[in-house]
């Protein structure tokens, strides 16, 4: 029987917690690392090779950020043209209820961000590195505190980097094609981008026929479009323009994007509560 995520997450890093993680990774199942279709949408298909205390230990990492994503419903996108306000956007979008936030490599002195964002927030915000293009760049973002990696595109090196330090990875994608390619290369979620041009009927159909696939639009979500996509199917948000604008960034408006961040998560709630 399929583990309780919850007990999988909660599970202490002791002998006994990483034992048990142990014995569930050491399943029958001749099939590699991906996520089964079941009920629970983060429980694993479990390998048959005996896994180690540190891949244990890493894919209860794993399954906590999938479950904070998953909870939140929201990845907030920052992209501005200037670093320094962005520490204060991350603590504003937490106060509203976002605390899962990307911070994108289109900012001048990412990495910086992410370190001041990491030093600050680390114990309230899931921290991300967004438009990571290669797997350079994908290093220099986990050691500046980067917890998971987000791309416009499927990028092999992005991922390998991803499943070599055992970080949640969000590879990009828009065809069925495009998206059973980069699943099966062992993304965790795939981001559908640009969404807004098929919309979410469009997000519907891809679920489909790839109901194990935890699919993230991104592109033109907002709190009319949000619903809709929740309902079509969506494992969470990628929001960015719509949630913290680059206008109210330059301005400084932190109570703005604090009351934005409560109505996203507000809608969030109230969509899923409808489904």
């Amino acid at each position: 029987m399929a583990p309780d995520v919850a007990n999988v997450q909660h599970a202490a890093f002791d002998t006994t917690g990483t034992a048990a993680i142990i014995e569930h990774l050491n399943g029958p199942l001749p099939r590699r690392d991906i996520w089964a279709v079941h009920p629970c949408p983060l429980v694993p298909v479990l390998p048959a090779r005996v896994a180690s205390p540190a891949e244990a230990a890493s894919l209860v990492d794993k399954l906590a950020q999938l479950q904070k994503i998953r909870q939140t419903g929201l990845v907030a996108i920052l992209r501005c043209p200037r670093p320094e306000p962005l520490v204060d956007v991350c603590q504003a979008l937490a106060d509203g209820g976002v605390e899962v936030v990307e911070i994108t490599f289109t900012v001048p002195q990412a990495h910086r961000v992410l370190e001041q964002v990491a030093a600050r927030l680390g114990d309230r915000v899931l921290l991300g590195a967004g438009t990571v293009l290669d797997g350079p760049t994908a290093r220099t973002a986990l050691l500046s505190g980067a917890q998971f990696l987000v791309s416009p595109h499927f990028a092999p090196d992005v991922l390998e980097v991803a499943l070599r330090y055992g970080v949640v990875c969000m590879p990009g994608a828009f065809t069925p094609t495009e998206v059973v390619r980069a699943w099966q290369a062992g993304a965790d979620v795939v981001k559908i981008f640009p969404a807004d041009v098929l919309g979410p009927g469009y997000l519907k159909a891809l679920r489909g026929p790839l109901p194990q696939v935890r699919l993230l639009p991104t592109g033109g979500v907002d709190l009319e479009t949000g619903p809709r996509f929740l309902q079509a199917g969506a494992f969470a948000l990628g929001a960015g323009s719509a949630l913290a604008p680059a206008r109210l960034i330059e301005q400084g408006d932190m109570d703005e994007i604090r009351r934005r961040a409560a109505q996203f998560v507000e809608m969030v709630q109230q969509a899923r509560q409808g489904q």
